[in-house]
């Protein structure tokens, strides 16, 4: 495994796992893979495992032994004054060769966890930016269905302006009726001084005077009416500055939520809180299409964590294969040397002063090799290693069929969300273009006085509902098709 490919690897961000993404997502996928301390801590980790490698290839250290006599040692040919003792171990044929085996699947572990690592945070990337696009996208149509509001705001007031002209109307027209009526009231009364007769008798008998009052009620209903009128329109526009400030407090709790979901962005990017993000005004739909069959047997290929079982596995084997070689003798060369210095005349053995009894190998330095095995008589430590390892391989075995099936159960639950997702936005989008349409005619009774606000107003709420359900389940489909990707984990671990 080449550092280039691993560095290549710590840089890049998942071009497939989202299609269609904006080239700013990418660049905050490419700064968080380098500047994100947790991935970063992974890969040096990686790259620590890797040096282990050459560690476990290394043979043991030389043992040196070195011995000086404070009085020089009288031996035959000689005074020893000093031993040099030099001693290399070497293992068992294959047994470095298995520990560098083992080492190399402790690293590829490692690896493994770094892109575990790096899938979660991309992950989370991807949440977060999703959450960050629904969320301004819910601002925007909250900010949009406030618009038609103050619309409405305005049929309202027109209306409550007509209404208050009609009721001015309604009392200049009774005024004038009043006049006339005085004046009539003013004529009856001089024909009927005049004489009262046939007359007087006639109008009695057809019921004029009694109709009079008639008319009266009937101008007092018809101002009744406008009042009424009024009142209503009054109440309209109270009614639409209620939705207005409802609207209003909902934008600054989305801005508020937004401001929170930046600043834990930026955390995953390792910048400053503050930092600002480029969020796009529309929220799409990611295009994806799944294939059950082969996203679980991806999902059984490229998973790091069935990747690190895998080689955990991998790393037990070769650890039993250590020890069942460690079992076996271990071999030492090495070489003696002592140090001898001549014996002078006169200080032979028993006083002796004949020259003749000095040796050729008087003063002469002895160099000795030697050879030493390792006797691993105690078995039942190294039968024990062994079996270890036995249990260790089985472990491995059963942990990566329990992650199988929790990894199959994850995806089926996720898949299930996914379709649930793609379902809504399809019901979301129908019932908004229904909507939509029963909003424009609603407005259209309204302005005509054929319809009234609470209809309006209502379907508006219906509209606005839609439009956030659109855009949280556009936001949760992206959301679990990123959940799955990253079960499949796609990017090149070669």
């Amino acid at each position: 495994m080449k550092r280039s490919i691993v560095a290549l690897l710590f840089i890049i961000y998942y071009s497939s796992l989202v299609y269609g993404q904006t080239d700013s997502l990418n660049e905050y996928l490419e700064t968080a893979a380098r500047n994100n301390p947790g991935v970063r801590s992974a890969f040096s980790s990686y790259q620590a495992a890797l040096q282990k490698i050459p560690q476990a290839g290394a043979y043991q250290d030389t043992q040196l032994e070195m011995g000086f006599f404070l009085q020089p040692m009288e031996i035959i040919d000689g005074r020893q004054v000093g031993e040099l003792k030099l001693m290399q171990m070497f293992p068992w044929f294959g047994t470095k060769q298995a520990a560098q085996s083992e080492a190399a699947h402790m690293a590829k572990m490692a690896f493994e966890q770094f892109r575990e690592t790096r899938d979660r945070l991309f992950l989370d990337v991807y949440t977060k930016w999703f959450t960050l696009c629904r969320l301004r996208q819910q601002s925007l149509t909250t900010s949009k269905n406030k618009e038609l509001l103050l619309q409405l705001e305005k049929l309202a007031l027109k209306k409550y302006s007509a209404g208050n002209a009609a009721v001015d109307r309604g009392a200049g027209m009774k005024t004038r009726t009043g006049e006339g009526t005085s004046g009539s009231e003013k004529n009856m009364g001089m024909g009927m001084s005049g004489g009262m007769g046939m007359s007087g008798m006639a109008a009695e008998k057809n019921n004029f005077l009694p109709s009079l009052p008639n008319f009266q009620n009937i101008e007092n209903m018809g101002g009744m009416s406008s009042m009424n009128n009024t009142a209503g329109g009054m109440s309209d526009v109270l009614r639409i500055q209620l939705e207005i400030a409802g609207l209003e407090n909902d934008t600054e709790s989305i801005e508020s939520e937004i401001a929170a979901e930046k600043a834990g962005f930026n955390a995953l990017l390792n910048r400053p809180v503050n930092s600002e993000i480029t969020i796009p005004d529309s929220l799409e739909q990611t295009p994806f299409l799944l294939d059950e069959t082969s996203a679980l047997a991806e999902i059984r290929r490229q998973n790091p964590a069935l990747g690190m079982l895998t080689e955990e596995r991998a790393a037990y084997r070769a650890k039993a294969e250590m020890d069942r070689r460690m079992s076996y003798p271990m071999f030492g060369i090495g070489v003696d040397y002592m140090i001898i210095n001549k014996k002078t005349v006169g200080s032979g053995m028993g006083g002796m002063n004949s020259a003749s009894g000095m040796s050729s190998m008087n003063g002469k330095d002895m160099f000795m090799p030697m050879a030493s095995v390792s006797i691993p008589i105690f078995r039942e430590k190294y039968r024990a290693q062994q079996r270890e390892s036995v249990y260790l391989q089985k472990a491995a075995c059963e942990k990566y069929l329990d992650t199988v099936n929790m990894l199959e159960a994850e995806f089926y639950r996720i898949k299930h969300e996914l379709d649930n997702a793609s379902r809504k936005i399809l019901l979301y989008k129908k019932q908004s273009e229904l909507a939509q349409t029963t909003y424009r005619l609603a407005k259209q009774e309204f302005i005509s006085g054929k319809g009234d606000l609470t209809n309006v107003v209502q379907i508006q709420r219906q509209l606005l509902d839609y439009h956030l359900k659109t855009a949280e389940a556009v936001a949760a489909f992206n959301i679990m098709a990123a959940n799955i990707q990253k079960l499949i984990s796609s990017t090149n671990k070669n």
